[in-house]
């Protein structure tokens, strides 16, 4: 632009400033770091101008400090060049930088964690057929997804600086938009600090068998307190036990069917399941995670084989269905390990804790449960996203709830 106009926008910014829109903030930080005014001919009054205007509006938040002190250097070396040189104004604007730069220090202090002489970390010890995939891979593609999906663009970081004055309904201006879920720390940290099961193929939940994915489909009978695995014989349902026809009709709002797709994570290396002459290897692991996928009444249990060996007198495990999951028509299930729960009988259970490292330690699986949201009738999940969290607590025996009064 040239300088009548950049000037015509400038004194538009000012007077929004005056007014206190919430607009002004975001608009006006853009523009300052967005123009060369020298190069466009802003005289250093009106640079200065806009600078401390912008450093008015500026959120009264720690955060939001070094923004501050940013601009205030700006209208040091502004003001220098300007008529407004004068030693008491100078004088004021070099305290405000000792003091931004002070509570800077002070913030920054004050969020640095604690060194205290804490009891040795918790030790989470993982069996798994992928540990590559599961450990390494998966964590950092999770991470990739939410930053991906609720990072913040330039636009939306710039209007987090600014609280506003009295507020205007705008629901279509950009420029003030910055409720988003990725400014909100407990939101982001529930998803970027935590650790997601996910699979290395697309998983495809429906009531009808169309369209299944390539890997293969089972079908199950699934409602509140039953569910029975079924399969196909002559186009009609039976019993995935023995084969017999059942009298099921193909509408029946209890089925469910689950298809998976070949493996899609280049990355992905599971040694436990080479290829073979039937099963190429990109579908060997699919077709394994399939055939032992089970259900929990209206819930699909896809079994990962996931074992974790924990401490209970010193931690517990939730687990629970990815923040995220209701966005592709499924709702996960939810779980807390507290101890080992299962018998000698059951064969997967039965362990040999003779290793020094297993001794007082309890385990479990981490399978994810995932159940069709209501009125959805088809959910598909891309590789690579996120289906169970696992959040490490502790025991209800180490704290206790009580009021301020008590403490």
């Amino acid at each position: 632009m040239d300088l009548n106009e950049a000037r015509a926008y400038l004194n538009y910014l000012l007077t929004l400033g005056l007014r206190q829109e919430e607009a002004f903030g975001p608009m006006a930080l853009d523009f300052i770091r967005e123009t060369d005014f020298d190069a466009v001919g802003f005289l250093p009054e009106e640079q200065f101008s806009l600078v401390m205007a912008t450093i008015q509006a500026l959120a009264r938040e720690p955060k939001r400090y070094t923004l501050k002190l940013e601009m205030l250097n700006r209208a040091r070396e502004l003001v220098d060049k300007t008529t407004h040189k004068n030693p008491q104004l100078i004088r004021q604007i070099e305290q405000d930088i000792k003091k931004t730069t002070t509570e800077i220090d002070i913030y920054n202090e004050a969020m640095r964690p604690t060194k205290t002489d804490a009891r040795e970390k918790q030790r989470l010890v993982v069996q798994t057929e992928a540990p590559d995939y599961f450990l390494d891979i998966a964590q950092k593609r999770a991470s990739a997804y939410y930053q991906d999906k609720f990072g913040l663009s330039k636009e939306e970081k710039t209007a987090q600086h600014f609280g506003g004055g009295p507020r205007k309904f705008e629901p279509d201006n950009p420029k003030v938009h910055r409720e988003h879920p990725g400014a909100c720390g407990p939101f982001m940290n529930a998803r970027t600090n935590a650790f997601h099961l996910m699979m290395p193929f697309d998983i495809k939940i429906s009531k009808k068998p169309d369209d299944p994915l390539d890997a293969g489909m089972r079908a199950y009978y699934c409602k509140m307190g039953y569910s029975f695995p079924l399969g196909f014989e002559m186009g009609k349902i039976c019993s995935f036990q023995d084969g017999e026809i059942l009298d099921i009709p193909m509408d029946d709002p209890n089925l469910i069917f689950l298809s998976v797709s070949r493996i899609k994570e280049k990355e992905f290396r599971a040694p436990a399941y080479p290829a073979t002459p039937e099963v190429p290897v990109e579908y060997a692991y699919p077709r394994a995670v399939l055939e032992r996928t089970g259900t929990l009444g209206p819930y699909v249990q896809v079994v990962s084989n996931f074992k974790i060996w924990f401490d209970a007198s010193q931690v517990s495990i939730l687990i629970q269905g990815a923040p995220d999951l209701y966005e592709y028509g499924l709702e996960g299930g939810s779980g807390l390990m507290v101890r080992s729960h299962a018998a000698d009988k059951v064969p997967a259970y039965v362990e040999n804790t003779s290793l020094p490292w297993q001794e007082g330690m309890s385990f479990n699986f981490v399978n994810i449960h995932l159940t069709l949201s209501p009125g959805t009738e088809t959910a598909v999940v891309p590789y690579n996203t996120p289906l169970f969290t696992v959040y490490p607590i502790l025991p209800v025996q180490n704290f206790k709830w009580m009021d301020v009064s008590e403490a």
